[in-house]
């Protein structure tokens, strides 16, 4: 390497996955009306494959251990946010003590809409129920009180007004993938629809 030799060049655009573009605002996007969960009848419920059931109301939610992590977000119809943080709870610190042999997971929502993901890319540190944005309540529109954060899939995966997660030893497939949406939905492989 010759004196003053720096490399190339790196660029100040951030990486975005293919056919991504970047957006400050937040499009919001749903399947069906926004519900309106009241926090004193809130809850999260994991549901084991025998049946069963582990709760938390909104205050035993809030009383976990909780993080705060900065991520991008990438949606199925091209648009990516960098840089959000969150405040929420850890799947891993919600799954502590179950004992389980599921390989997937069904998260549904007050509203009945669904999202399935193997259940090792709900673990490590890897998804979160979430309640705050940017310091403040989630909204409504964006799945407050509370929603499933799972930010290295499309974000369809990251089920709004979250009230549950189902363990599966065989993969069911969500509302999204009943459409013919892709089963996983990574970004960085373009994986928008069955057969990407």
């Amino acid at each position: 390497m010759s004196p003053g030799f720096q490399g190339r060049p790196r660029s100040a655009e951030p990486a975005l996955p293919p056919g991504q573009y970047l957006t400050e605002d937040w499009p919001v996007l749903s399947a069906g009306p926004t519900p309106r969960v009241p926090l004193d009848t809130w809850e999260f419920v994991v549901t084991a494959e025998t049946g069963a059931e582990y709760r938390w109301s909104w205050d035993e939610l809030m009383g976990l251990p909780q993080e705060t992590p900065t991520v991008d977000i990438h949606c199925v119809t091209r648009w990516s946010k960098l840089g959000v943080t969150w405040r929420g709870v850890s799947l891993d610190t919600l799954f502590d003590g179950i004992d389980t042999s599921a390989r997937y997971a069904l998260a549904h929502s007050y509203g009945g809409y669904s999202s399935n993901l193997p259940l090792d890319d709900l673990r490590g540190g890897r998804a979160w129920v979430v309640h705050t944005v940017d310091g403040g309540p989630l909204p409504a529109e964006h799945g407050g009180p509370a929603r499933l954060l799972v930010p290295h899939l499309y974000f369809w995966k990251s089920a709004k007004w979250v009230r549950g997660v189902r363990l599966l030893v065989d993969d069911q497939p969500g509302f999204w993938e009943t459409a013919g949406y892709h089963d996983y939905g990574d970004p960085w492989r373009e994986q928008r629809y069955q057969g990407d």
